[in-house]
């Protein structure tokens, strides 16, 4: 009996669409990120000059070549060097870096730290400000209001990163105005909460260029949930506009708005290269950019497949809360 009833238990965990899309995806994560390893050692491994030739410089010898290629185990052939790699990363061991000889974990791991809170940090604020917005615009549709903000939104949709980092800089730390340093360098040893005024731009950045779409999806799912025959019923039983809104409509406008939220996760996750680079934020975005700089390969594989495997969580997590916000698709059938 009690085999029986571990039996049906697990058949129905096992038919439970959230449990189901859990395996299927982490399934399909970790295949991934497999693929994505490969792609990225073999591309590593293609570039001129190797490990050895980085770490001795332009003067070595031949045999001083050698001698460090065999130490380094990087004379065998492809697969088992990729093979070495890959067992090595499951065990923990992330390799040194070639420019300082450190742990490659140490090193990037405090850049990891400094990534997630910038990107925690502009996905809060503008997810708050476009929630906002949105509902706002939907509630006043063909108003001034939402018009206006409409045209706004589509404006700072053209401007790439970059551009709104600098015009930032210029209005908040250099010839306007005198409020915030330029450059969000933090002092070694040190996190970003301890010096939070080195967020606000990087974040500020992320949240402008993101808002838009966002904006955009909120709006128009809360146009549609607004129209929808039960929010008509809530008016006419007498219900207050915030209540409608907030009780009603928003909770069926969440599903296509959380797809929005997870892309712009990994909209900003790419865009941080660009953003950490121009005010010199000391994240996982400017290390890639040194290491690319110095052929720091141990650190560019490592980073690379960190930022792969922040995307595939972002996707899982996305997934998973959309079936959480639509009750018909999140229970078993």
């Amino acid at each position: 009996m009690v085999t029986i009833a571990h039996k049906v238990i697990q058949r129905e965990a096992s038919s439970h669409p959230i449990a189901k899309l859990v395996l299927r995806r982490l399934t399909g994560g970790v295949l991934t990120l497999l693929a994505v390893s490969l792609i990225v050692f073999f591309a590593t491994s293609v570039l001129p000059g190797n490990a050895a030739y980085a770490i001795l410089g332009r003067n070595a010898t031949p045999a001083a070549l050698r001698t460090l290629e065999q130490a380094l185990h990087i004379d065998r052939g492809f697969f088992a060097n990729y093979w070495s790699w890959l067992h090595s990363l499951v065990l923990g061991h992330f390799g040194h870096s070639l420019v300082n000889r450190q742990a490659v974990g140490a090193l990037v791991g405090q850049r990891i730290v400094n990534s997630v809170a910038l990107l925690v940090v502009a996905g809060v604020v503008s997810t708050l400000v476009a929630g906002v917005l949105g509902v706002v615009a939907a509630l006043r549709r063909d108003g001034i209001f939402d018009h206006a903000s409409s045209v706004l939104a589509l404006v700072v949709t053209a401007l790439p990163e970059f551009v709104v980092a600098v015009l930032l800089v210029f209005v908040f730390a250099t010839n306007v105005f005198h409020l915030l340093p330029g450059l969000s360098d933090l002092a070694p040893g040190t996190h970003p909460w301890d010096q939070p005024k080195a967020l606000v731009l990087p974040a500020l950045t992320l949240t402008l260029v993101t808002v838009p779409y966002l904006f955009r999806m909120i709006r128009g799912s809360m146009i549609e949930a607004l129209e929808s025959d039960y929010v008509q019923w809530a008016k006419l039983k007498g219900l207050s506009v915030w209540r409608v809104t907030v009780v009603h409509a928003l909770p069926n406008a969440l599903a296509p708005s959380i797809q929005v939220m997870g892309l712009n996760l990994l909209y900003m996750a790419g865009g941080i290269v660009i953003v950490e680079n121009v005010f010199g934020y000391p994240g996982v975005g400017q290390g890639l950019v040194d290491a690319v700089t110095a052929r720091d390969v141990p650190v560019v594989q490592f980073m690379v497949l960190v930022l792969a495997a922040f995307y595939i969580l972002v996707n899982i997590t996305t997934d998973v809360l959309v079936l959480l916000v639509t009750p018909r698709r999140r229970l078993p059938r």
